[in-house]
């Protein structure tokens, strides 16, 4: 086995790896800018090394983390997700300095992040993608000719882009030559790439992934489904496993689907295999994303697998314990991505110091963060604060106790994400489990939740503050 890791990431994911290091007694290195000396991550890690004073910077630059995992003894590099993840040249330096990447190779990052590629992969092993353009756009005139084949609305998109980003809808040819440059700027500025290509759009589709598992042996399965339809912009807030808008039948065809495309990349290591379903239930391929995703703690959830430690036990050259046969589910698990945002204010981020914090309990409920009690949430980077997990046997029991759990939490000093997941769990289209990537769009009600703090948590609220005052 590995013997130490060096994790080039930081907040909440730093943290996640950092513990499944110390449950498999591996030491663990962690990364810091100055903005993040005080961090949770720096806190728990065995060792941390800072990366200097741009918040940024030291985080990007491959040949100095590579350099550092190198100098510190570490024989492993574990990208986390964001930053890095998927950057191919990371697993490259990696493999040139002798160390081990825990994700798959450089050449499936660079093919599975190229976007025309990856649907050319996916047609020649029979997996169903939308009807696109047969590769990246030339100009202007050829995405209109492209259009006009395919048929409006169109999504026109980065060719490597991620995370929701480089991506435009348009329902006629204005909008499309509207849009055109933007997303070549967005794309460029983004993922240093001015390539893009056309898809028909799948109007409100459900947005339905699925995560693989496979080793270097010849093992590949699938722990089921995540629905991610609950999203604005293109930026997911709420996560389900498995959704409640699949019949078994159709789980099983798609966890088939995730694994044949696995297998024709020659995928390794942990990864998320994204499609969409349209209104006559029928499944596309959208993209493949080549690392451990955000969500990834409800598949934990209901299958008892800890995913984390399939990653690092696959990197260094371990089979998989199971076969596709061997992994069960049990019940349902929700995840809400607690954000520094105001969804009053549209979703501007909320900066500052956390006055006061204490996270969730009770059965069924897990809490993954990187924040405390007098952190100061830094201006540079996701708006994302902390993640919360619950489980339950039912879909009922599993809304109700969700909305127990962020009633739970206490998190003050900056404003959150919070009461606009307490609203979208009290309307009725949600709680039948009956939605789409267009909920939110489609109901701007939600936004009208009430501000008023119960009165526990003034009072808590008023003791902080007269303890801090008196230096308490």
């Amino acid at each position: 086995m590995l013997r130490k890791i060096l994790i080039a990431n930081r907040g909440e994911i730093a943290v996640r790896v950092i513990r499944a290091c110390a449950e498999m007694g591996i030491r663990s290195a962690a990364i810091f800018s100055d903005a993040d000396r005080h961090s949770l991550h720096v806190k728990k890690a065995d060792e941390a090394y800072s990366l200097g004073s741009d918040p940024l910077a030291g985080y990007l630059n491959v040949h100095n983390i590579v350099n550092l995992a190198v100098a510190t003894g570490c024989d492993a590099v574990h990208p986390g997700y964001g930053f890095l993840s998927e950057n191919p040249e990371l697993a490259r330096a990696c493999a040139r300095r002798g160390l081990v990447f825990i994700g798959p190779s450089a050449e499936v990052i660079a093919r599975m992040g190229d976007k025309t590629e990856a649907r050319r992969a996916m047609q020649k092993a029979g997996v169903p993608v939308t009807p696109g353009s047969a590769g990246n756009l030339e100009s202007l005139e050829a995405a209109l000719r492209s259009a006009d084949e395919i048929g409006y609305p169109v999504m026109l998109k980065a060719t490597s882009g991620g995370g929701g980003r480089g991506i435009r809808r348009c329902d006629d040819a204005e909008a499309l030559r509207r849009n055109y440059e933007r997303v070549i700027s967005e794309a460029t500025k983004a993922f240093g790439r001015a390539e893009v290509f056309l898809e028909r759009c799948v109007v409100d589709p459900r947005h339905i992934e699925v995560q693989v598992l496979a080793d270097h042996h010849g093992n590949c399965v699938h722990l089921f489904e995540r629905d991610c339809s609950i999203q604005r912009r293109n930026q997911k807030l709420i996560e389900i496993a498995p959704s409640p808008q699949l019949d078994e039948a159709e789980r099983q065809y798609l966890g088939g689907l995730a694994v044949l495309a696995a297998r024709a990349v020659d995928y390794t290591n942990a990864g998320t295999v994204e499609f969409l379903m349209d209104e006559r239930r029928r499944f596309f391929f959208m993209e493949m994303n080549t690392r451990i995703q955000v969500e990834h703690t409800i598949t934990e959830t209901i299958t008892g697998v800890d995913l984390v430690e399939e990653q690092i036990r696959v990197a260094a050259g371990l089979p998989l314990r199971f076969k596709q046969h061997e992994i069960g589910r049990r019940g349902f698990a929700m995840q809400f991505r607690v954000n520094a945002e105001d969804p009053k204010n549209n979703f501007l981020p909320s900066f500052g110091r956390i006055s006061r914090y204490y996270a969730p309990g009770g059965p069924g409920v897990r809490t993954d963060g990187a924040i405390y009690t007098g952190y100061e949430v830094p201006p540079h980077y996701d708006s994302m604060l902390a993640k919360v997990i619950v489980w339950a046997l039912n879909w009922d029991d599993l809304v109700n106790r969700g909305h127990r759990a962020l009633r739970d939490m206490g998190l003050y000093g900056v404003r959150t994400t919070i009461p606009f997941y307490q609203e979208i769990l009290c309307h009725p289209e949600f709680r039948a489990g009956s939605f789409t990537t267009g909920f939110l769009d489609a109901h701007p009600e939600l936004l009208r939740y009430s501000t008023k703090r119960r009165r526990e948590d003034i009072a808590a609220a008023l003791a902080a503050a007269v303890a801090a005052h008196a230096g308490l």
